[in-house]
């Protein structure tokens, strides 16, 4: 699935870095991802998460918080009250654009935050934690005593979590206590799926006991069996966005269901971007797009890729099946397309091939098998043209035979 750039400003005007996972195929919604203390976009979760979300038509925004990774600002004058506004402001920027947050997804403190959050988000239908804490403030477990007191003393300290050493300031301490995260959920008024792993470490499942008892239903558990806190194995981190792509789905805005004619392939629109393309065929999906200096996204090949690639595919096909109906020793076979246009000859077009052969065979059998290629279905379909009918509407579904 296509990535892209996604930068916005916070409310303080400073400029937050964001990754944006486009959906593959009709898009079913948007959500917006909040990630762990610390961690930043490129964390792995982050990144396995919600990528999985985009392969099942949910497109995702996850971007450093203020104060990390590529995003402006300073991670010791930061609070989880900014954490929260920040996820405000991520929001406000995806409505503008078009791709206002049906979902919100949180991963530890950033499960906090989506829950925190989640009131002021006239879009949310619906909100997940993974691995959260009941309490904001749970976060000084994780901090060493003896940073703790040297922040005390001198209103910013180095503080190691986790064995890592990080720059914390007095107000984002201070700022923990502030929050009732108990009287938040019991007021959210959005269904809320609740994921943890009873063997986490890092933050005990008590904090989704916490969480699920506080919220009214709609409201779900599911128990994260084996994992640990940062889902590390790619297994766990696919597991919780299935499952929440499938709770989701009752939540997330209805996608119109299509003609469900009998076709070699369908192309629909996908609403993203001027050009982009749900493609259907023999049994597979994919995008197709048009780059982006003609007013494209560039997340998919164009019509004319797509045409060198059934010539490419049909060549080495059939490369394949002679080369084994001779019983010769062929190795891996290869075909490189180009498309240009001939302005020389009003403009027709031209396919050029270059064809890649493995194994112990002589020139004789080289030179028969490029011959071969001539031979090939689409090869021949190009060559000699095609008879298109002209387009026809599609049946109305609703139409009573």
């Amino acid at each position: 699935m296509p990535t892209r750039r996604f930068d916005f400003p916070n409310r303080c005007g400073q400029m937050l870095s964001g990754s944006l996972e486009l959906p593959e195929g009709i898009g079913r919604g948007w959500a917006l991802f909040a990630h762990c203390f610390t961690c930043g976009q490129r964390n792995l979760a982050a990144v396995r998460i919600s990528r999985a979300l985009a392969s099942q038509g949910i497109g995702v925004l996850r971007f450093d918080f203020t104060g990390l990774g590529d995003s402006e600002g300073s991670f010791p004058q930061t609070t989880f009250t900014l954490n929260v506004q920040d996820l405000h402001a991520a929001a406000e920027a995806m409505a503008a654009e078009g791709m206002a947050p049906a979902l919100l997804v949180g991963h530890s403190l950033g499960g906090a935050a989506v829950l925190a959050a989640a009131q002021d988000i006239a879009s949310a239908r619906a909100v997940a934690t993974i691995a959260a804490p009941f309490d904001v403030a749970h976060v000084l477990r994780l901090l060493d005593p003896a940073g703790l007191a040297q922040v005390g003393a001198r209103g910013a300290s180095l503080v190691r979590v986790n064995g890592r050493a990080l720059s914390v300031g007095k107000a984002f301490l201070d700022d923990l206590h502030a929050h009732h995260q108990g009287a938040r959920i019991a007021a959210l008024r959005r269904p809320l799926l609740v994921l943890h792993s009873p063997g986490d470490r890092i933050v005990d499942i008590g904090n989704a006991s916490g969480i699920f008892l506080a919220a009214r239903h709609p409201k779900s558990f599911v128990s994260l069996d084996r994992a640990d806190h940062l889902l590390l194995a790619p297994e766990d981190a696919e597991h919780v966005a299935g499952v929440i792509s499938a709770w989701a789905g009752r939540y997330l805005p209805a996608v119109p269901a299509g003609p469900q004619e009998a076709a070699d392939a369908v192309a629909e629109e996908t609403g993203l971007g001027k050009y982009q393309l749900a493609l259907r065929s023999g049994g597979s999906r994919w995008i197709a797009d048009e780059p982006v200096q003609v007013g494209g996204l560039g997340s998919g090949p164009t019509p004319y890729d797509l045409l060198s690639s059934a010539l490419a595919a049909c060549t080495t096909m059939t490369l394949r099946h002679y080369a084994d109906g001779k019983g010769w020793p062929v190795g891996r076979i290869r075909t490189a397309v180009n498309h240009r246009r001939d302005a020389a000859h009003a403009g027709a077009d031209v396919f050029s091939r270059q064809v890649s052969i493995d194994g112990p065979i002589d020139e004789a059998q080289r030179a028969q098998l490029l011959d071969v290629a001539r031979r090939c279905p689409v090869h021949r379909t190009l060559e000699h043209g095609a008879q298109v009918e002209a387009a026809r509407p599609a049946a109305d579904p609703s139409d009573k035979a």
